[in-house]
């Protein structure tokens, strides 16, 4: 019986689809963090810069496949204008980072270097990439993990920004 118990438990398990995990931070405020730039930026990233406007907070490293995978997409979107991007680049070595943006191209409008992934600890980031959307008054809307698709972004994060700010838009006097 415990057994049956445990088989049908792992089953549901492995059917399910990981980029599902619910965070518990959504419709949180995004925790209270400042970054300093990565090397060769100008513009670090803190809680305050994401107020306001809705944006996406992209975890990446250079050490990271699935982030080059989604590279493209981010740098899509950034020529669009869409949508302000910001990195938070997840423990990574100055120099990796700031070559990796330099030859790969620099998306994002905003870019932290957490070093020691203090702050990707306290937005609940299991690993890299992973993408937050987040609301004009700075709340996380959305949690994808993993790399994001071109088809991830038009079926589920775009239409949630545009979402997003018609509240924003709606609940300004």
């Amino acid at each position: 019986m415990i057994f049956a118990g445990l088989a049908v438990l792992l089953a549901w398990g492995l059917t399910r689809n990981a980029s599902d995990i619910p965070s518990a931070l959504i419709d949180k405020p995004v925790p209270e963090f400042s970054l300093p730039p990565v090397k060769g930026r100008t513009l670090g990233l803190s809680s305050t810069d994401l107020r306001g406007e809705v944006s996406l907070v992209n975890v990446f490293a250079s050490w990271c496949l699935a982030c080059r995978e989604e590279h493209p997409v981010f740098m899509q979107l950034a020529a669009s204008g869409g949508v302000p991007l910001h990195g938070l680049n997840y423990k990574d070595q100055p120099d990796d980072a700031a070559r990796w943006l330099d030859t790969e191209g620099d998306p994002y409008t905003r870019t932290g270097a957490d070093l020691n992934g203090r702050v990707a600890i306290d937005w609940g980031v299991y690993g890299v990439p992973e993408t937050f959307v987040v609301s004009a008054n700075g709340r996380i809307a959305y949690k994808h993990i993993g790399a994001v698709t071109d088809e991830a972004l038009q079926k589920t994060i775009l239409p949630l920004v545009a979402r997003l700010r018609a509240e924003a838009k709606e609940q300004q006097p």
